[in-house]
């Protein structure tokens, strides 16, 4: 299902949950200093940068893309950190996905457009920054802390079993919430 919004359009699973894509994009492999963004809604607020998929779009390629427009970074896509729905306010499904930066540009999309800035935070100082405001978001970041190892990006870490499923699922004992171990290659 899509609907409509000037200058976008929104997709929706079968179960009616807006599809969104995000990157905890970190400085380095050790995933101790995390990259936030300004909410365009309010500009005095940090959040994960990220946003709705396109249609035909697939959840990796959503990810890196919002990336790019919200925080003007590139960089080595790697694990799937987790699938998160929201059920509160907004009924979401994003995907959330570990980015370790390789590139930042001066300006970008967003900085030019509509001034977004970007600053670098520990974990620690990014899960308290996003709790008052966006506590959804900070819990992406609790969910790496309690069970990602920051040894390789999550990189082939795990064996997938083939499943007809969207993403692949994988034989390891599962983590406490749902979580998809994969990388977009």
């Amino acid at each position: 299902m899509m609907k409509f919004k000037p200058n976008q359009t929104r997709t929706y699973d079968g179960e009616g949950f807006k599809k969104r894509a995000a990157c905890l994009c970190f400085k380095n492999e050790r995933e101790d200093e995390v990259l936030l963004v300004s909410s365009s809604r309010h500009p005095d607020q940090w959040i994960v940068p990220g946003g709705g998929m396109e249609p035909e779009e697939d959840p990796c390629g959503a990810a890196v893309r919002e990336v790019f427009e919200e925080a003007g970074v590139k960089g080595k896509l790697g694990r799937l950190l987790g699938v998160f729905e929201q059920n509160q306010d907004r009924k979401n499904r994003t995907y959330v996905y570990v980015l370790t930066v390789t590139e930042t540009l001066e300006d970008w999309e967003d900085s030019v457009n509509i001034g977004r800035k970007r600053e670098w935070f520990t974990v620690e100082e990014a899960i308290k920054v996003l709790q008052s405001h966006k506590p959804f978001h900070a819990e992406y970041l609790q969910r790496l802390r309690l069970n990602c190892s920051p040894s390789s990006n999550g990189n082939s870490l795990l064996t997938p079993i083939p499943t007809s499923d969207i993403a692949p699922r994988y034989n390891n004992p599962p983590p406490p919430a749902p979580v998809l171990g994969t990388s977009c290659r």
